[in-house]
């Protein structure tokens, strides 16, 4: 009977198919050469078995140094047969993941590592990047220009975000303050968008220098406007300030530092509110609720800590455990779940009604950095140290990988990760010690089918 699948269709079937019973039969031999090691080895120590330094071997020693060696084998066969089993799976997903994640832009211009990166909620909708050469960048999504700069800061800048409704911006340095500055930007326009329909994610990557990083030789950000003087700073830590929020509403931002607290400040006043204390370590991030008067900050105690503001009168603290090095970040989702990643190199999945234990826990080979939830989607990206940005869904299913090589993709350690959902040629960002700054494409609804 003919087939009523598309001719491009079956031929990348039958190429697969080949794939596999390459693979397979490859597993196949080798399987075979093991089983004869296994058996020669076998014969060897039965015959060493006879005398060994003029005295005989036991039964019980010769049967535990040939369970010994056995085992060995054993567990080499087993993982000649997962590496196998592993590239065959791998072809799978590369085939039929084309074209769902696509590198649109390379935002570059900063003169060291890239620490966070923002998307403006109000319009005009641009990119904010932090960065450890003292500057913050804000950056037209679709040309890639800088607009604005901003070098008020006498530290590395460590966080950038966004008020929820007006042009202002918060950021976090390591000069022990939090500023808020004024932006106004007008946006050029958009060129032609270069054709990636080529860029896929798979498991397959190219291995490239770390010295392979984008040229900054000329400085992009020199002929944008540069702000100096912010319009508030925020003062009170006695340390690093690694990161700062804005509270639902905008009049009230929080700051977490080195120090081990975190303070709640008076936007317009710039007063303190509170000073959040407990954490025994160095806090690391914190991140507020989208429409609560919630908080949750993140330690090297392998903690991270729920406070909650709705009632004036008390102010509650939930302490949530189950990592087991420093909490890198945790952030919010819809409805009452919290999302954790952490150096122990997985993600956790808790309900906020039940702090016990996670839903649902992610592993990874790598350490995580700060993670962000496509809201809408729900759909989870972790940045690792290993320059890897994956995607995973709220129960721990792994979606896709987002390509890199030679070519593209991040150079070095990926520091962060932020979605856009509604922006129709980016909609998730990444940066990293590569000093670059990468707008991706996901195609969501292909990406939820392949599931």
């Amino acid at each position: 009977m003919d087939s009523k699948l598309p001719s491009s269709v079956r031929s990348t079937l039958l190429e697969l198919f080949g794939q596999i019973e390459r693979e397979f039969e490859n597993l196949y031999i080798e399987n075979l050469e093991l089983r004869r090691e296994i058996e020669t080895l076998n014969e060897r120590l039965a015959a060493e078995g006879q005398a060994i330094d003029g005295a005989e071997l036991s039964k019980g020693q010769l049967k535990t140094k040939a369970s010994h060696s056995t085992s060995q084998l054993s567990q080499k066969l087993k993982t000649t047969y997962k590496a196998s089993t592993s590239k065959i799976v791998s072809s799978f997903k590369t085939t039929t993941s084309r074209a769902v994640c696509q590198l649109v832009k390379e935002y570059i211009g900063h003169r060291d590592g890239i620490w966070d990166v923002s998307v403006a909620r109000t319009q005009p909708v641009v990119l904010g990047t932090a960065s450890a050469d003292h500057t913050a960048l804000l950056w037209s999504i679709e040309t890639g220009r800088c607009l604005v700069k901003y070098s008020g800061h006498v530290g590395s800048v460590n966080s950038i975000k966004f008020h929820p409704s007006e042009q202002l911006a918060l950021t976090a340095s390591g000069d022990q303050t939090a500023h808020i500055w004024s932006y106004a930007v007008q946006l050029p326009t958009p060129q032609p968008i270069a054709d990636t329909t080529q860029q896929i994610c798979g498991e397959d990557e190219v291995e490239c220098s770390d010295k392979d990083e984008p040229d900054v030789d000329a400085d992009v950000s020199s002929d944008c406007p540069t702000i100096r003087v912010p319009l508030t700073s925020l003062k009170s830590h006695q340390g690093v300030v690694i990161a700062a929020d804005w509270l639902v509403g905008g009049k009230q931002a929080v700051t977490a530092s080195w120090d081990r607290t975190a303070n709640l400040f008076d936007v317009e006043t710039a007063e303190l509110v509170h000073s959040l204390t407990g954490h025994d370590q160095e806090l690391t991030h914190c991140c507020t609720h989208p429409t609560q008067r919630l908080v949750v900050t993140s330690s090297r105690d392998t903690t991270f800590r729920l406070w909650d503001f709705r009632d004036p009168s008390i102010h509650s603290v939930n302490v949530f455990q189950g990592h087991t090095d420093t909490v890198t970040s945790a952030v919010f989702t819809v409805g009452d779940n919290v999302v954790s990643g952490s150096d122990d190199r997985t993600v956790k999945v808790w309900d906020l009604r039940n702090m016990r234990s996670p839903i649902a826990t992610i592993r990874t080979d790598s350490a995580i950095n700060r993670i962000n939830v496509c809201v809408g989607q729900k759909i989870i990206a972790l940045p690792h140290d290993n320059r890897q940005v994956r995607l995973f869904d709220m129960s721990g299913v792994r979606l896709a990988r987002l390509p890199r090589s030679s070519r593209q993709g991040h150079r070095r350690m990926v520091c962060c990760s932020a979605w856009s959902e509604d922006h129709p040629m980016c909609n998730l960002f990444t940066c990293g010690f590569d000093r670059q700054a990468i707008g991706w494409n996901i195609n969501i609804p292909a990406l939820l089918q392949e599931k």
